[in-house]
């Protein structure tokens, strides 16, 4: 049997991109298992620097037009995109961004295939690779830290300069919060990984009923979805299906919450036709009890309304005045402290790294080996060989194409 040769990029996208498809470990299990070739495009600003991958018997090659399929994470910069080659990336292409319009047609114009790692799916319609999980464990991490610093009572190390996870929850051993009460939206990888941070704090998971009637002397933490924060307006019970095709027919239930929630983590997925969680006026309400948002969803001008732009990595915090609507310094005592980074997992990409190249290698390089059953490297593949696959058609004219093939 022919060996399948995989190449892992180098990341042209700015700010340079720390994660990578796969770790030097993992790059030389695969290699060692006989079925691949592994070559890495020499690349400064990994995680893993290139020594890494050398150590593990991994070849360094500038030139990776010989490959089978190559990996990356970010979008490619159009004019390093090589002709007739399979990417596997994150192209943020399939709602239409413009800022990545040329990227599409160019993949189109070289007779490429483009698989999005997005669009791979289980047949529960489940995404099957992300960094969510990640992102949920540094957006919690950043909640607890900004707490402490509004209020004066511990200053955590930043996530970014830590070496990863385990140098983390070092920091947090040290940490002892009074007793707040932490509001989680989601149940998805997001969700999952900040209540792993919260109970590695030794926080205590509480239910709905007792988080909204009870007083806690210690610090705790309730978890909620949609189906607890939403409510349709002529009072049906709540069905997860018809909400999800009718959210317009349903109205926010949150501010129960927001009475005695200290903390808010999001890790919710939100669609433009559903409720907002709660508004500016409600944030004016003396009730409202939320100081520290950690807006791990970062959707701009979405269901939080105090997200009012993406904050960066170095700079995480700052501060939404509900009566102004205005901006201010993270810590202001009339503002609510926001935490908005849209890139999270890149604070600890080692990490990240090794839970996706994981994921990579066991859900999907096996697709790419044998039988697909369920069809689902073909699902995910946007552009094959130069021509929008017909699930993809709708981004004809987006891509300036009179029409898909």
């Amino acid at each position: 049997m022919k060996k399948i040769c995989l190449g892992l990029l180098r990341e042209t996208k700015f700010p340079p991109e720390k994660r990578v498809a796969f770790t030097p470990a993992q790059c030389h299990t695969l290699q060692a298992s006989g079925q691949y070739d592994v070559w890495v495009q020499p690349y400064p600003n990994r995680c893993f620097s290139d020594a890494e991958y050398r150590k593990e018997g991994i070849e360094l090659r500038e030139d990776l037009s010989s490959c089978d399929y190559l990996f990356g994470i970010k979008e490619v910069q159009p004019e390093a995109i090589l002709p007739g080659k399979t990417y596997f990336i994150f192209s943020h292409t399939i709602k239409k961004q413009p800022h990545n319009r040329r990227l599409l047609q160019t993949f189109i114009q070289k007779g490429c295939t483009l698989i999005d790692y997005e669009c791979l799916r289980d047949i529960s319609g489940q995404r099957i690779l992300g960094f969510g999980f990640h992102a949920g464990l540094v957006g919690a991490y950043n909640a607890i830290r900004a707490y402490g610093l509004r209020y004066g009572i511990f200053d955590l190390k930043p996530a970014y300069q830590c070496r990863d996870y385990e140098e983390m929850k070092k920091y947090l051993a040290a940490v002892k919060l009074p007793p707040v009460k932490i509001l989680i939206t989601g149940d998805g990888r997001v969700a999952h990984g900040v209540v792993e941070l919260l109970e590695e704090l030794n926080i205590k998971k509480v239910g709905e009923t007792a988080f909204l009637t009870r007083e806690f002397f210690e610090p705790v933490f309730c978890k909620i979805n949609y189906d607890t924060y939403y409510m349709h307006k002529g009072g049906r019970a709540f069905d997860k299906a018809h909400f999800r095709e009718h959210s317009e027919e349903y109205v926010s239930d949150f501010f129960r919450f927001a009475r005695v929630s200290d903390i808010l983590i999001t890790g919710h997925y939100w669609d433009a036709r559903s409720p907002v969680l709660f508004t500016v006026e409600e944030m004016q309400n003396p009730d409202f009890k939320i100081k520290v948002v950690a807006d791990i969803t970062c959707d701009i001008g979405g269901s939080v309304p105090c997200t009012i732009r993406a904050s960066e990595i170095e700079k995480p915090f700052y501060g939404f005045n509900p009566f102004t609507g205005k901006e201010t310094p993270p810590f202001d005592e009339m503002s609510v402290t926001v935490m908005a980074v849209d890139n999270l997992p890149c604070e600890i990409p080692r990490d990240a790294s090794h839970y996706f190249g994981n994921e990579l290698s066991v859900k999907v390089l096996p697709l790419l080996l044998g039988e697909d059953p369920f069809r689902l490297i073909e699902k995910a593949t946007i552009v094959k060989e130069g021509c929008l696959t017909p699930a993809y058609a709708y981004l004809a004219e987006y891509a300036h194409l009179p029409e898909a093939f």
